[in-house]
């Protein structure tokens, strides 16, 4: 397959459009949601489209376009994990495009250089399943069922758009629905569901034991804790105590949660990171010197074994490291504080790369637990950074989402390139192609980064509503890193909850191993217990019942015989992908008018036409029931 086209012009160029839209909307999601999902198959079916009609095209060159998509949309992560943490702490007032497009460009472009050296050790020694790797490639290769694929995934977008503009636009749809009661004299039931599509999307990809784990730790919040806190430590906290007294269950519950026991959701993620680095302790060392030995052996390698060169690898590693470390030293104006934050950054960064191309290649890049390895990188900054700057040092916090920053971008991006790596290996794809284009397509995403962040920060608001009646956009990843860094310094973090986290983090990894040794297919990641706590259970319902759909179609097809199910869902997928992108797009497009007017109700209809939420559930209802009618459909 050599002589076939790969790294075309128009190839590159659909790449880079397909980028900016993509890493567009999984910024929404992210912030919207505290998630994110893998973009190449959607990416895959789009090229297979539009390539087609341009003229004769290639397996190869549309693996391109995928892959390139595919990493600028993986930046998205990298960008709304961290960088919205700059806001929330007070140092930014909005995103200045150099600053955001330096750190996010160069962290992504550290991610794409750690990956190579980690592609022989996973994805040839260890042969790790890399899930969406895997689909992408079985879609490119079916590629005749190309232009099938784009009309299903043509028409769930415009659901998932008109959707979003009659909750978000028109305000013609609630966007959630919630029942919540006192019990007795002070226990709070509570129930809430997010009517998002993409949400729903987002569930039916990541599979019903990702969401039953997510909803499982949202239960353990709002279900456990928070009837707990109110019943018996209602005055354990005396200001918090005069906020609750006199309001509704609802607001009560949400004040409980926001003020302590999303806490308990850090906690946990701090143990998960921790047992993340412990269990791959092994595989990290082995992966360096497995990826040194390959980059360096002399002699002919094929084409389809041909990686960028180790020599370019490292040049490449401390060109960029080095404006890393000007912009480190214009923050902190220290130059041993400024070689400290490099020094951390670089080892964490290719550290945690290797974890994040581990777990991608278990459990897919949609689950990888990215933030919870941000988490831990800024938790350990702020404590070294603790003896250089001292307590109560204002740069501090900066400092360490810094460097934090630049390695989520890098771990973000390493996980997914091996995704699109494992796919390029499948079909015959030569890696240093598409490490070429796994670069431009993390530059291309960090260009768009810091408008599409100034655009929803000024329709919506980061954290804290834009507008009166505005909802704000909850990015619970960057609120936790403000909070996480900014404790450090300056102290105000619940210290018990988060330690009360850390033991609930325990108790789930036990958990976890003893499913792991009955050998059952069910397990609890620690990591997805902790997300599930820190999110409002909103957000983790319709997740839930969107890997129950998913669930109920791999039974659906087993009863029918189907052998593949991965393929036999690939509608499903298609349909999910484009739920997410459509509301995720419009969610960005219709923040325009928002911010020109500064008015959250400039395209809402008069609220006599506005539904309430009973109407609002059952068109969420429609659409779950479309996704599972598109899943299983036969052709």
């Amino acid at each position: 397959m050599n002589d076939v086209p790969q790294l075309s012009l128009r190839a590159i160029l659909l790449s880079i459009l397909l980028t900016a839209a993509l890493a567009a909307a999984n910024a929404y999601l992210g912030l919207f949601a505290g998630l994110t999902v893998a973009t190449a198959i959607p990416a895959a079916v789009v090229s297979m489209g539009v390539l087609k009609l341009l003229g004769r095209s290639s397996i190869l060159e549309n693996n391109i376009v995928a892959t390139g998509a595919s990493a600028g949309s993986s930046i998205a992560a990298g960008t709304v994990f961290t960088i919205p943490a700059l806001v929330i702490l007070g140092h930014w007032t909005r995103f200045d495009y150099w600053w955001v497009f330096a750190i996010i460009g160069l962290g992504g472009l550290l991610g794409v250089l750690f990956s190579v050296p980690l592609r022989r050790t996973l994805i040839i020694d260890q042969e790790l399943q890399f899930p969406e790797g895997v689909a992408t490639a079985e879609l490119l290769r079916a590629g005749s069922e190309g232009a099938g694929g784009a009309r299903l995934l043509g028409i769930a977008a415009a659901v998932g758009a008109l959707f979003k503009l009659a909750m978000s636009g028109l305000r013609f749809l609630p966007e959630s629905f919630a029942l919540a009661g006192y019990v007795g004299k002070r226990a709070i039931a509570y129930l809430g569901i997010n009517l998002s599509p993409a949400l729903l999307g987002v569930g039916y990809i990541v599979g019903l034991n990702i969401g039953l784990v997510m909803v499982g730790g949202g239960l353990i919040a709002w279900w456990l804790f928070i009837p707990i806190y109110n019943t018996f430590l209602f005055g354990h906290d005396p200001a918090l105590a005069v906020q609750l007294s006199g309001v509704d269950a609802a607001t009560a519950a949400g004040l409980i949660w926001t003020k302590k026991v999303r806490y308990i959701g850090v906690g946990a993620m701090l143990v998960g990171g921790l047992w993340a680095l412990w269990t791959l302790r092994g595989s990290l060392l082995s992966g360096v010197r497995s990826g040194l030995g390959a980059t360096t052996a002399r002699g002919a390698v094929d084409d389809t074994e041909r990686d960028l060169p180790m020599s370019a690898i490292l040049i490449g590693i401390v060109l960029f490291v080095l404006p890393l470390f000007a912009l480190y030293y214009v923050v902190v104006d220290s130059v041993g504080i400024a070689a400290a934050m490099a020094v951390i950054m670089i080892v964490a960064g290719f550290v945690f790369s290797s974890v994040s191309g581990y777990m991608a290649g278990l459990v897919g890049s949609s689950n990888n637990p990215v933030s919870g390895i941000t988490i831990s990188t800024i938790l350990f900054a702020s404590l070294v950074l603790l003896g250089f700057l001292g307590r109560g040092s204002v740069v501090g916090p900066v400092a360490a989402i810094l460097i934090g920053a630049v390695t989520c971008s890098a771990a973000a991006v390493a996980g997914d390139n091996l995704q699109d790596l494992k796919a390029g290996r499948l079909i015959g794809a030569t890696p240093w192609r598409q490490q070429v284009m796994l670069a431009i397509g993390a530059v291309s995403g960090a260009a768009v980064m810091a408008p599409v962040l100034n655009l929803l920060n000024s329709a919506y608001g980061i954290g804290t509503p834009a507008h009166p009646g505005a909802h704000a956009l909850a990015a619970p990843q960057a609120t936790l890193m403000a909070a996480v860094a900014k404790g450090i310094f300056v102290g105000g973090l619940p210290w018990d909850m988060i330690g009360l986290g850390a033991a609930v983090g325990v108790t789930v990894i036990v958990f976890d191993q003893l499913l792991a040794r009955s050998g059952t297919r069910w397990r609890s990641p620690v990591l997805a217990v902790a997300v599930g706590i820190y999110l409002p259970l909103e957000y983790t319902s319709p997740i839930f019942l969107g890997g129950l759909l998913a669930e109920c179609v791999d039974r659906w097809h087993a009863r029918r015989g189907a052998t593949d199910l991965e393929q036999s869902r690939r509608a499903g997928l298609l349909f999910s992908s484009g739920l997410i992108a459509g509301e995720a797009l419009v969610g960005v497009a219709i923040a325009i008018p928002i911010a020109i007017t500064a008015n959250i109700d400039v395209l809402a209809l008069p609220e006599a036409l506005h539904l309430g939420q009973w109407p609002g559930l059952a068109a969420f209802g429609l659409i779950a029931w479309w996704l599972y009618r598109s899943a299983t459909r036969t052709t």
